[in-house]
């Protein structure tokens, strides 16, 4: 009964707040439901900074992951504070990469940029035939999903194919902006010697030796609670310091959904678990190779026309009960697909001999041209010129 009232105060002071102007310099600006400061909203955030300073921004903080926001030039707001709520109602602009709360209408002055976070592999949205995650149906969640995106204004798209996905998806009537992400502007800017080095500096991590980036996705239908999922280990660590740890260390980037804190204290020096507070960006640039499953981080990665080994021992689990995929990823994979432990400590073997996957060159060219064909380090620019400055706001 509480709860209720509250939710219709909230529904009730920001339809009102829609009939007062907007402050136009104003922007709310949220990554991964105020859990990170990252993304594209990020990427965004740093060129309006450099480029168009005048403007007032702040970012949505959860009051949980408070030690991901170092930055302490931000401007922090915690989510489901009374700040937080008058900076919503007054806001010129919302920019974020995820869902909003369902409980949250957007006012009539509010233009809302959706950046999203991936290009799609796995089936989303209104194209999914079942939903497996915890406390909701595939009814509900498709509603919800259908509500929230009634509020989008833009829509930010890195290609045409996911374009497509998107409008169908997400049932998207309103302006796509197919600029490429912000977030991969870096891949081209930050590509560099001098760059990748201040950053491994700066994680702590050798100098001297090469970088394996472990990056896995999240299982639906393995969770603690709603929006807490479990996630195990799919190899042997040890068998794999024992192996590889000379020459070789491995980062851990586990899915800002996933619950488990990863305990690497025996494989000190060897393993590191940078799945909060660093930069996403940050990690491929330092990776010689990337291992990951289901993850849009492939599509990202790729930009850098490095290796890329996928580690889906549950594919058919996950492809014909999950979630279902968009094109045939054992066909087109720009990398070689393992499915056990013995098939990965191959792929792993190959890579320290030749440093790349000879088999799957043609698949990484021909997919980098669909996928990456519009990001050169100029996608933020192009997006702040598409939306922003096509509004007036220079």
């Amino acid at each position: 009964m509480i709860y209720k009232l509250k939710v219709n105060i909230i529904k009730l002071f920001l339809i009102i707040t829609g009939y007062f102007p907007a402050f136009k310099k104003l922007i709310i600006f949220e990554s991964f439901q105020g859990k990170q400061y990252s993304c594209n909203p990020k990427a965004i955030y740093e060129y309006l900074l450099k480029h168009h300073p005048h403007f007032n921004m702040y970012w949505c903080m959860d009051k949980d992951y408070t030690k991901n926001f170092t930055n302490k030039n931000l401007k922090l707001v915690r989510r489901y504070s009374f700040k937080w709520l008058l900076l919503l109602g007054f806001s010129k602009y919302w920019i974020t990469n995820s869902r909003m709360p369902t409980t949250i209408p957007k006012p009539k002055h509010t233009t809302y940029i959706q950046t999203w976070h991936g290009t799609p592999l796995k089936k989303l949205a209104f194209d999914m035939e079942e939903v497996h995650m915890p406390k909701t149906t595939t009814e509900k969640y498709k509603a919800d999903f259908y509500k929230e995106s009634r509020n989008w204004d833009y829509l930010i798209s890195p290609n045409r194919y996911s374009s497509e996905i998107f409008k169908r998806a997400f049932q998207f009537e309103k302006k796509m902006l197919e600029c490429g992400y912000p977030r991969n502007d870096i891949l081209y800017n930050g590509n560099h010697k001098e760059h990748i080095e201040e950053i491994k500096i700066k994680l702590h991590i050798p100098l001297n030796k090469k970088v394996i980036l472990y990056a896995p996705t999240w299982r639906d239908n393995q969770f603690h609670k709603v929006g807490q999922y479990k996630f195990d280990l799919p190899f042997n660590l040890s068998d794999l310091q024992q192996k590889y740890g000379k020459e070789y260390i491995v980062l851990f980037r586990m899915h800002y959904l996933i619950a488990e804190n990863l305990d690497l204290s025996q494989y000190e020096g060897f393993a590191y678990d940078f799945s909060q507070e660093i930069d996403i960006n940050e990690l491929y640039l330092v990776s010689d190779l990337l291992i990951t499953d289901y993850s849009s981080v492939f599509f990202d990665y790729a930009n850098l026309k490095r290796a890329i080994i996928f580690y889906m021992y549950d594919i058919e689990e996950y492809r014909d009960t999950l979630r279902g995929f968009y094109f045939d990823i054992e066909k087109e994979a720009p990398g070689p697909i393992v499915k056990n432990m013995q098939e990965l400590n191959e792929a792993l073997e190959e890579f320290n001999r030749y440093g790349e996957y000879m088999d799957s060159k043609a698949n990484y060219e021909k997919f980098y041209d669909k996928y990456c064909y519009l990001e050169n380090g100029h996608s933020t620019e192009l997006f702040v010129k598409k939306c922003l400055e096509e509004e007036g706001y220079e």
